[in-house]
């Protein structure tokens, strides 16, 4: 550590360039059918280099790792924070998420308001413009009201005395006989005896029920 930064630097970088030479004689050695030293070989100075991370091949020794600007790259870094999951994001939406309280604050809606007469006069003075200038040009403004209740020519005689009658209110009348509910109910009940004398009873047995009906007079 006393030699100073720079001299250091210096000698890094040569213990890093030989380290380099080295590798490429073990890869030729093995190339020419010699033993693979880079596999089997004495690490010698490997072990106690450090390589700084996202920097793949050259390492860092002794007084070295302590430069400065070298140190910090050691430093690990923080853990990012863990990632919330789905159902904890989703229990803080709520109707402010998607903007259905903007109008609680009292300030958006005046400014609406606001807004909404200078559109609605501005749209009008744009008329009144255009109406002056045809005008000017002597056309002729035909307006014309149309009525969307207005009742066409084309409809029958018996439909118009229909709406008179009823004074603009539509009437449905059921066309076919409608049960009531009493009915209804008893029409089931009947149908559930049937379905359990059918399923329970004989045929003489029926036919002596059918029989005592008959006597009185059911």
């Amino acid at each position: 550590a006393g030699l100073g930064e720079f001299r250091i630097r210096d000698l890094n970088d040569e213990i890093n360039k030989l380290l380099r030479e080295k590798g490429h004689w073990e890869f030729r050695i093995k190339e020419l059918g010699g033993p693979d030293y880079a596999r089997i070989g004495p690490k010698m100075l490997d072990h106690e280099g450090k390589e700084v991370p996202g920097n793949r091949g050259y390492k860092y020794f002794g007084a070295a790792k302590d430069l400065p600007g070298v140190r910090e790259l050691f430093e690990k870094e923080p853990l990012p924070p863990p990632r919330k999951t789905r159902a904890e994001l989703m229990k803080y939406i709520d109707a402010e998420y998607y903007g259905y309280r903007d109008e609680d604050d009292g300030i958006l809606e005046p400014l609406e308001q606001e807004y909404e007469k200078k559109v609605i006069a501005e749209a009008v003075e744009k008329w009144k413009m255009e109406r002056e200038a045809r005008l000017a040009r002597g056309e002729e403004e035909e307006e014309e009201e149309v009525n969307i209740y207005a009742v066409n020519d084309d409809e029958s005689d018996e439909e118009g005395g229909k709406e008179k009658e009823g004074e603009g209110q539509q009437k449905f009348i059921a066309h076919v006989p409608v049960p009531s509910q009493q009915e209804i109910e008893e029409a089931l009940v009947r149908r559930k005896k049937m379905e359990l004398l059918q399923k329970y009873a004989s045929e003489t047995l029926m036919a002596q029920s059918e029989e005592a009906k008959t006597l009185l007079g059911l």
